[in-house]
């Protein structure tokens, strides 16, 4: 009886991070859902853990050469960094990127393939009925996709998930952005409107906490401010002119206050607070303004993305 040999070649890309207790699981999990109905290619990123998370993927690839893939980071550049440099070393026609700690279910992998098939989308988004996230993280991410909504111009109902999967397209040309800062999801949405959502399950984290904290989620919202848009520049602008005109304002009333009762003694209190907040203003808008110069002057000393320091592939038959 001959056996069909899968025709859709599939690369997983799975950020490792502090996964130690899970990352093994999980790729045990892939292949033995997965392989039989792909060409699958698991690639594992190591974003410089602090656990043993490497020592357990070297393992991995030397258990499934064939399949597997390692690289590790030479310092931690964070999750889109890392899903960049997966998404450089991937070869199959799709990239699904996933967590490492089983809040994605690996069942429902078959479920984004078939979507981005069947309808030739570009990229397929996956959404929850309901995460089973920390507190903290949800606000961030409920805040993360208000802000994307007006930075962005997201489609207000979609949901933008780290669970996705692309096309070799899309690939392809998220691959070219060479600057420093990558953030995923603003390059989906400037290179194509094709997408498609799916409704898939969320599970709470088996081991460990979340990698995010308050840093990490102001420099995820600061890369969306100031790669993708200008928007805060023009905010700026109109604040500026917003409290110049309310400046101009309370000075006329001032004088004409001044001018009716002329034994009215001049406010302390008043003048503090207008230069309080004129200077508050002042310092947000020359704040933004240096950000991005900042990160030009980041790009053109060619910042990189992430490094690979360490490469685990078999790069012939021979390496098997």
């Amino acid at each position: 009886m001959n056996v069909k040999t899968p025709s859709i070649a599939l690369s997983v890309i799975i950020p490792v991070y502090n996964a130690e207790k899970t990352i093994g699981k999980l790729v045990e999990v892939l292949i033995n859902t997965l392989n039989q109905q792909y060409k699958l290619e698991i690639v594992l990123i190591n974003d410089n853990s602090k656990d043993r998370s490497e020592e357990v993927c070297v393992s991995l690839f030397e258990r499934y050469r064939s399949i597997v893939r390692f690289y590790s980071l030479s310092k931690n550049f964070g999750e889109h960094s890392a899903v960049m440099a997966g998404l450089n070393k991937a070869t199959g026609d799709y990239a699904v990127i996933m967590d490492d700690d089983f809040q994605n279910p690996v069942e429902e992998v078959t479920k984004l393939v078939h979507k981005a098939q069947e309808n030739d989308y570009d990229v397929v988004y996956s959404y929850y009925e309901k995460k089973k996230d920390s507190l903290f993280k949800n606000i961030g991410s409920w805040f993360n996709d208000k802000v994307a909504n007006v930075m962005l111009r997201k489609p207000k109902d979609l949901y933008l998930s780290s669970f996705k999967i692309l096309n070799r397209f899309l690939i392809n040309e998220i691959i070219q952005y060479q600057a420093p800062f990558p953030y995923i999801d603003g390059l989906i949405l400037q290179f194509t409107d094709k997408i498609g959502k799916v409704k898939v399950e969320h599970h709470a984290r088996q081991h460990g906490r979340s990698g995010y904290t308050l840093r990490k989620l102001i420099s995820l919202w600061l890369n969306m401010f100031t790669n993708f848009s200008i928007l805060p520049l023009r905010g700026a602008v109109i604040f500026g002119f917003v409290f110049a005109l309310f400046g101009m304002a309370l000075g006329v009333y001032y004088i004409i206050e001044k001018i009716l009762d002329p034994t009215l003694p001049v406010g302390f209190a008043t003048l503090s607070v207008s230069i309080s907040i004129f200077s508050g203003i002042q310092l947000i808008a020359l704040g933004m303004l240096g950000e991005y110069i900042g990160r030009i002057f980041l790009s053109l000393n060619k910042k990189p993305q992430f490094i690979i320091k360490k490469y685990f592939e078999c790069r012939n038959k021979s390496d098997l």
